[in-house]
């Protein structure tokens, strides 16, 4: 095993981000900006996770969290349907009690109040931001902002979500009531299915969220960063700061932010850092070359499915299955959004579709943990941004950097004298 250095001077802050996906990227981006000596850590390339196979919406107004009441009174329901856009397999019932009794918790309207609350400050400006960033890295192209269209069969089954229509509208989200014209006005080869349907012309989607974080990445490395490819198998803390102990390599640093999504927990629970977290494993199809079918990312909202005109396909994704990190993918998952892709858009025929499951970092309120972990000092945390990770990495990195900065005022200030 070799030691591994920042090549730096001293007097620069050492920061080793530990994942590499379009969190652990864009944290590692700012801190970089920020003045400080950043080594970026994970066992796969950049965007190889959970960031490779998501939706790429910048979805800022989705800021209802997924334990409701309106959910817990169907849960059951939900829990015995195989079709269900939620599933449990009742063998890892044992394992995910603990985390299903906090997400029952979670569901009183105050603690939904306070995640809305939540949800919504983190959110602030993502969509001018990303644009910005996609700019900045060089992939402006990838920043689409068209809208995005939420479809319900009926009016009927559009008030089903009245009250999380409700809450967007009260912080300020502007959104358009659509009837089955209206939709064909915006997306033409939408099936008959639906009939209703909101329109939230603001809001924007990534077209390739994988080549979107390699962006970021190497944007991060052209300006000096440090890009480890390695395993990281232990974290301890030591007199001067923090180690790093990988599968190939120790890294020493001042302060470590883990940014490892479902993984996280891995690395924390040793440190007695526990977190509620749970994967909550998502799945896509792709049909390659059908991206024009749709103009913007529509929800098939009644279904809890994302559909995005991807670079190079259709990418059609969803499903919320709570198994843990082991199990291996079940692509009977996977068929059942195949079906519903092609039950909506006729026009996909026999074309074939590539299948995808990725593992989604999820809190019991939907709420992330952002910031230095309370009695470990210089141990930072930046875990279970769930569905919206793309959404908010710009602001979680955001809000670690001026944590960080806070304790380098020296380093702050030469940093603003060179600007």
């Amino acid at each position: 095993m070799t030691e591994q250095y920042f090549q730096s001077p001293s007097t620069r802050p050492r920061i080793a981000v530990i994942g590499a996906g379009i969190i652990g990227t864009c944290i590692a981006l700012e801190l970089q900006k920020r003045g400080m000596a950043v080594s970026l850590i994970d066992k796969d390339d950049p965007g190889k996770g959970c960031s490779y196979g998501n939706s790429g919406a910048i979805s800022v107004s989705s800021i209802v969290p997924l334990a409701t009441p309106g959910v817990m009174a169907s849960l059951p329901k939900m829990l015995m349907d195989r079709e269900s856009p939620l599933r449990l397999p009742m063998g890892y019932l044992p394992r995910a009690a603990t985390w299903l009794a906090r997400f029952v918790l979670s569901a009183s309207p105050e603690r939904v109040n306070q995640s809305v609350s939540s949800l919504a400050a983190l959110h602030n400006d993502a969509i001018a931001k990303h644009a910005a960033l996609t700019r900045e890295v060089g992939v402006p192209e990838l920043f689409m902002q068209a809208g995005h269209l939420h479809l319900y069969p009926d009016e009927q089954s559009a008030q089903g979500d009245a009250q999380a229509w409700q809450i967007r509208e009260s912080h300020g989200f502007r959104f358009e009531v659509l009837d089955r014209h209206g939709i064909t006005a915006l997306e033409p080869r939408i099936g008959p299915r639906y009939q209703a349907g909101m329109y939230l012309p603001d809001h924007a989607t990534i077209r390739n969220p994988a080549r979107y974080v390699s962006a970021i990445a190497q944007a991060f490395v052209r300006h000096g960063g440090q890009l480890l490819r390695d395993e990281v198998l232990a974290l301890t803390q030591t007199e001067s700061g923090w180690s790093v102990k990988g599968m190939n390599a120790l890294v020493t640093a001042d302060h470590i932010v883990v940014a490892a999504g479902a993984w996280s927990r891995k690395l924390l629970d040793p440190l007695r850092v526990r977190l509620p977290l749970e994967s909550q494993r998502g799945y896509h199809v792709q049909f390659a070359g059908a991206e024009n079918l749709v103009s913007r990312t529509v929800v098939l909202a009644d279904r809890k499915v994302f559909v995005t005109p991807m670079e190079g396909g259709l990418r059609v994704g969803g499903t919320v299955e709570i198994a843990g990190l082991k199990r291996p993918p079940d692509m009977r998952r996977a068929a059942i959004l195949e079906r519903i892709a092609r039950e909506t858009f006729t026009d996909l025929g026999t074309m074939p579709a590539s299948t995808w499951m990725g593992h989604r970092p999820c809190m019991p309120d939907s709420v992330p943990v952002i910031g230095e972990a309370p009695g470990n000092s210089g141990l930072w945390l930046a875990v279970g941004h769930g569905h919206l990770g793309l959404t908010d990495s710009v602001n979680t990195a955001s809000l670690i950097a001026d944590q960080l900065e806070l304790r380098y005022p020296a380093n702050r200030a030469s940093q603003s004298n060179a600007a």
